[in-house]
């Protein structure tokens, strides 16, 4: 893309926190800053990415179907330590690129969900690579107070459950690899998430705010409702003939569930969270 071009999109993804319009509406778009591997100088550049689990996201070096490599990509050979913006949060990431087999598997599942990919392959002359962007630290975004985190985390789960509803949309008869890993990577997040409120946040609330014990019981009750309909997500992404409608009907019941959810959450433990201490 042109420089020009790419600077408008960054500016309005940064804007938007992350929602643009355009030829990214609607897809899962974010900026990489490399360090340039001659002028030392940060590097950013929008991209489209593919979820890949919790532990890292993929990105296709494919310059609009360019013979050469992008500048990001030679960056990264260079220096590996790079900044990922998803919009909503920001991470440090190792970005790593994958070789052999993964590689080829990884592109297919690619150009399986966007054909675009193998297209710009053609073009381009030159084989693609295919670059994982890991997450140095771990644990969620903070943003400010506890409560400012909390809705923070919970608006992530939203954004990607949105994009999410929009895959199942266009998937067409089949449901691709891609669409799988993007449901199963979002289910593995609300498990955590819901697991550390469980075992640590919700407890500890309880211990300070005894009177809230019936709102508590309630977000437990949510969260065993809320990992049942994950369950049954899995299991129709498992079966070998999955059918489309069912997965959509799967993901609005997961989704309408969830955001009751978090809206109670929120309307109950947001104030709590950031009034200041006794």
């Amino acid at each position: 893309m042109p420089i020009d071009f790419n600077q408008q999109v960054i500016e309005e993804f940064r804007a938007t926190k992350g929602q643009v319009g355009g030829p990214f509406a609607g897809g899962r778009l974010l900026l990489l800053t490399t360090t340039g591997a001659r002028s030392g100088r940060p590097h950013t550049t929008p991209l489209a990415y593919l979820p890949d689990g919790l532990e890292r996201t993929l990105v296709v070096a494919s310059a609009g179907g360019s013979p050469r490599h992008p500048d990001w990509f030679r960056n990264v050979l260079a220096n590996p330590e790079v900044t990922v913006e998803f919009g909503l949060f920001t991470v440090k990431a190792r970005a790593a690129v994958l070789e052999g087999e993964e590689r080829d598997r990884l592109f297919a599942r690619a150009a399986e969900a966007d054909p675009a990919w193998a297209d710009y392959e053609a073009k381009s002359g030159r084989t693609l690579p295919v670059v994982a962007l890991y997450q140095i630290m771990a644990g969620p975004p903070a943003a400010g107070s506890f409560g400012a985190t909390l809705k923070l985390v919970h608006q992530i789960f939203r954004r990607e459950l949105a994009l999410i509803r929009q895959d199942v949309a266009r998937s067409g008869p089949a449901l691709g690899a891609q669409l799988r890993v993007n449901c199963l990577t979002v289910c593995q997040g609300l498990h955590h998430h819901h697991v550390g409120e469980d075992t640590m946040l919700f407890p500890r609330i309880g211990e300070r705010h005894p009177h809230l014990a019936p709102v508590l019981e309630r977000l437990n009750r949510e969260h065993e409702a809320i990992a049942a309909l994950m369950e049954e997500l899995k299991a129709v992404l498992s079966a070998g003939d999955a059918d489309p409608a069912r997965l959509a009907h799967q993901v609005e019941r997961l989704t309408t569930e969830l955001e009751t959810h978090l809206d109670y959450e929120e309307e109950h433990l947001v104030p709590l969270l950031d009034a200041p201490a006794p």
